[in-house]
Formats: structure tokens, sequence, C-alpha cells
């Protein structure tokens, strides 16, 4: 293998079988580089070169590979054709084409090449425009959108994909030492390039990439979820429309040991962002320490996140307790060891064995205090160089850090799906409410809460949204003291509410009601009146809601309607 490469730029302007210098087309190793995201390719090119490939490239990859004293060639010298239409049609040309699809097996095929004056490609290194990223651009126009649409760029692909057996397609740069490593170690050996294996799998990432890239202009074409069509259609909804055809792909990420039980199959998919490189799938968070994750850590984590959404940039720190994807206790403070402290007195047996999520930097204070029980998992903004220490004491509590910003937590534009028999539930995302931002809301019993109760009632309407339906969140002083959900009726949420609440040995005197549906009667209402609860925030809407005021001055509780329900099956 050669050390050294020799920079020359000297190359011949002729196509056909001489171009390039070469006797023998067939004889010289050609690679094609045309690529958007310029990152890793020059190192690709020169290790390309160094093993006496020639290289060409469209006008922006060659100028860059020029500027680092490689030599390259233009494609048009391939074509014998310049760059048209502003760049539109450089590589749309049976020259190029047919020296990456002709095929090395077939005589017919070699002397068709021969006599066209056609030279064959090995390498076709290509990753696309970047079309996602200025769809999602704020203020890009439809022009500027449209223009990224590449085309030369997915036929190459296409055609390097099918032509596999033959040809290296490197879709994206993730792949580039791999490729190169193979190559280098043909040519250490002499034999032929090993790696059908690679090929494969290079093949299958250029369509998955090719694939993406067709949704994403699919689903932009046919307009986003959140903008109504101009005419009324099937898919058409109050809140706008959904799409026609639902276009997902995804890529495996994480195997599991086994599913919910051990005799189910299981595994995590992320849905890819444009690229077919495990590396561009970021998960929401960073595993710093622990057992590997399970598939109901998981859902744990993904229940953790939800329940923390509606306090993404406090000023205060929050803690969400959760286990079996439901809050078993949240609460606020000055401190992460003050919140934590509260959401735990709120239910220390059910937080045996369960996630927490925090939105803020845990100290050396709360990992003391969070060590003292058995967690699964821990999830935060960051870690203090001493509670990382007093926590990866415990070896197989799992510790991670939050990868996306705090606009993010509700997990952005994107839809939901559900998986049903015989298909999807689709939907789009039900935003959280911001514990310290959300609207005004209408206070309809004759008393209005204290400054106090507005307090916790906020709270609490921020922390019933992680709760399972129907939901029942009982609060006082910055923090859930009783938490019922998941049960066939409301009232019997409350009973469940009060009964923890009694078991924790927790004064509900002075505490707030929140819950995530409407109160359908009265008995909800009295059930927690009884328990010394001063005041109620639900969504309103019942066909008894005059029953459920009055039932509330009854009482002497303050009463407020939101006019927005949050359901969570």
């Amino acid at each position: 293998m050669k050390t050294e490469l020799s920079v020359s730029n000297d190359r011949s302007a002729a196509v056909g079988p001489d171009a390039g210098g070469s006797g023998d087309p067939f004889r010289v190793r050609s690679a094609l580089l045309s690529v958007s995201d310029k990152s890793g390719v020059k190192r690709f090119a020169k290790g390309l070169a160094v093993m006496g490939y020639e290289l060409y490239s469209t006008e922006g990859t060659a100028r860059v590979l020029r500027e680092a004293g490689l030599p390259v060639s233009d494609v048009s010298q391939l074509t014998g054709s310049p760059e048209m239409l502003g760049g539109r049609v450089k590589t749309l040309h049976p020259a190029v084409h047919a020296g990456i699809l002709w095929r090395r097996d077939r005589e017919d095929d070699r002397e068709e090449m021969a006599g066209a004056g056609y030279r064959p490609i090995d390498v076709v290194a290509v990753n696309l425009y970047p079309f996602h990223e200025t769809a999602a651009r704020e203020g890009a126009t439809r022009r500027e959108t449209i223009e990224q649409i590449d085309v030369g760029g997915a036929t190459l692909l296409r055609a390097a994909a099918k032509a596999h057996e033959h040809v290296w397609v490197v879709p994206d740069p993730a792949f580039y030492e791999r490729v190169l490593a193979r190559l280098a170690a043909a040519e250490a050996g002499g034999g032929e390039e090993p790696g059908s294996e690679l090929r494969g799998e290079l093949a299958s990432a250029a369509f998955a990439r090719l694939a993406e890239y067709d949704r994403a202009i699919a689903v932009y074409l046919g307009g986003r979820p959140s903008e109504p069509q101009q005419s009324a259609t099937e898919t058409e909804t109050t809140l706008g429309s959904l799409p026609a055809t639902l276009y997902r792909s995804y890529l495996l990420r994480q195997p599991m040991r086994y599913g919910e039980n051990p005799d189910q199959r299981a595994a995590f998919y992320m849905e890819t962002g444009g690229s077919p490189s495990a590396d561009s799938c970021r998960a929401p968070y960073e595993q710093l320490h622990g057992k590997a994750l399970s598939y109901n850590n998981l859902l744990d984590l993904d229940g953790a996140l939800t329940s923390l959404s509606p306090f993404a940039g406090s000023h205060r720190a929050a803690v969400c307790i959760v286990k079996h994807a439901t809050p078993c206790g949240v609460a606020v403070a000055g401190s992460v060891a003050g919140a934590y402290a509260k959401a735990l007195a709120a239910d220390r047996e059910s937080a045996f064995g369960a996630a927490v999520a925090v939105n803020a930097r845990v100290d050396g204070e709360s990992a003391r205090l969070m060590s003292e029980i058995f967690l699964e998992c821990l999830v935060a903004e960051s870690f203090s160089d001493e509670a990382l220490t007093i926590l990866r004491r415990k070896k197989n509590l799992r510790l991670l850090v939050r990868r996306w910003p705090d606009e993010r937590a509700d997990f952005g534009d994107d839809l939901l799906l559900r998986s049903v028999k015989g298909g999807v539930l689709v939907q789009s995302p039900h935003a959280p409410p911001r514990f310290e931002t959300e609207p005004a809301w209408r206070v309809v019993t004759r008393r209005a809460p204290s400054p106090q109760e507005e307090s916790d009632l906020r709270f609490a309407w921020a922390a019933v949204y992680g709760v399972k339906s129907n939901a029942m969140l009982i609060a006082k002083d910055g923090a859930a003291v009783g938490i019922g959900g998941g049960q066939t009726s409301r009232v019997e949420s409350a009973r469940t509410a009060v009964g923890r609440a009694r078991r924790a040995g927790l004064d509900l005197s002075g505490a707030v009601l929140a819950s995530d549906g409407f109160l359908p009667f009265r008995d909800g209402v009295d059930q927690v009146a009884a328990e010394g609860v001063a005041a109620i925030v639900q969504p309103g809407g019942s066909v008894r809601d005059q029953e459920v005021r009055r039932a509330a001055d009854e009482h002497g509780m303050a009463m407020a309607l939101t006019g927005r329900r949050l359901f969570r099956h």
C-alpha cells in the first residue's frame, strides 16, 4: 500500500478510454464524490487517492478537494458536458450511470462501454441536499425548499446501491472509515476487495436514506399536519388535517433482553432524522452509568419525561417520581433536594424501583437522599461531580442526562403513534400546561382561590398532566400529597388519592385538587371536601357543571375551570 500521496491536478480533459491518462480505463479504479455535507470528505478522498483511485467530483466538492491539494477532475470530464441550469443538471448523463451500472461479469456490457468511450466508476459517495433542514428552517420560502430536492444525487445513490455487488455506495460520512479500512485491507492483501456484507449494508442504508428523503418531500408537499387543506377531505378534522398517507422509518437502536415480560421479544427503534446512520438518531437522554436500559425502563423514562414537561424552564426545581409510567410523587421547591424530599413523601412505598426525572442539576445533597432507596433510573439536566461520585456507588442505577432542550420536552411537532390491533392510531402532540405561565382560568364559585390556593392549583394542574386517566391529584405547598389515576371512575380515583395521602400521614386541610377531565357528578367534590380540600381545578364541560359548582359552594370551596382536558390513556 502506498504511504505517500503525490498531488497532481494535471488531468487529461479527454473523454473516452484514455480519459485520465490510462491506456485501459477498465484497469483504473475511480471514485465519484458529490456531497452536500463536506465533513470527512477530504480524509476519505485522500485515502482513496493514496490507493490509486482517480477522483471525480461535482463543482462544490471538487473545490473543497482541490483546496486540500487533492487531484480531482470535474464530472464534466467524464460526460463531456458542462453543468447546466444553475447546477440542476450535473451527473444525469449516460457516461456516469453506465459507468456505475454496467455488469462486470457481462462481456457485452464491457464492449458496449468501450464502444461508447465510457469508463467504470467503482466508488460513489453522495449525501443529498439538505431538504429536511431547509423545510424546517423558519422563514424558508417554498422556492428555496423545492430547490433542495436532490435529483442527481438521489439518482446516483439509487444506481450505485443497485450495483452494490461491484460498486461501493457511501451514503453518509459515518461510513467513510469503514469503507477505507476494507479497501486498505484488500490493497494490502493484493486480492479482491472484501466486504460483501458491508456492501449490502451500504446499499440498504442508501435505499433507507432515499425512502426517508422522499418521505420528507411527500410530507412537505402534502401539507404539514397543522395546516388545514383548502378543501375538506375524509381526513380533515376540526383541528386541521392529518396526512392521507403516513410515512415513517425507524432504525434499530437497542435490542432488549426481553419486553414487558421475559417471554416477549423487544427492541428500541428510533425514527430516522433523514440519515441512515445510527449516530444521527438522538435519544432524549445520554446514559452515564448503570445497567443497560430495559423495555420497562424506557416506558418509565418516557412517563417521567412526560410528567416533567410542564415544569420545563421553571425557575424552581421540579422532581417527578414515576412507577409503571405514572407519577407516584411530584413536587417543586427551591432546591432539588427539597423537591425530591417532598415528592418522595407522597408515596415512599411506590417509589421503590421507580424512575426519577429532574429539571435541574443534581447536586451532592440531593444525590445523598436519592441513594437511600433503590431507584431504577435517574434522568436530570446534569450532575455535579460530587453527585456522580455518590450515585455511581449504586452499581445498577441508570444515570442519564437529558440531551434535548426544554422546548423539546413535549416532543416538538411530531405526530404521536400508538399501535392497536390492525393498525396505528395517530394524533397531534398534546402540549403540556405550563406551570408558571398557564393562561388565566375562569372561577365559577362564590369564593375565589386565595393566593396560596392559586399557586397550588397551578402546580396541581401541571402535575396531573402525567397521571393516567381518570386522574385526580391532590396537592399542597407545591407537592402532590395524593395521586389517583388509571381507575374506571373518577370518584374512585379521588378515593385512591385520599387513601394514599392518609397512608403517608399527610394533612389534606387546605389542599387543592386537580382533575384531568370534567367532574361528572358532585360525589368527587363531596369526597375530597370531607378531607379538608379547599379548592378544585378542572376542565368543566359536564352537563352537571352547575350541580358540581353548587356542591363546591356548599362546602365553601373555590373552583376554577380551564376549558381544556388532559386525558392520558
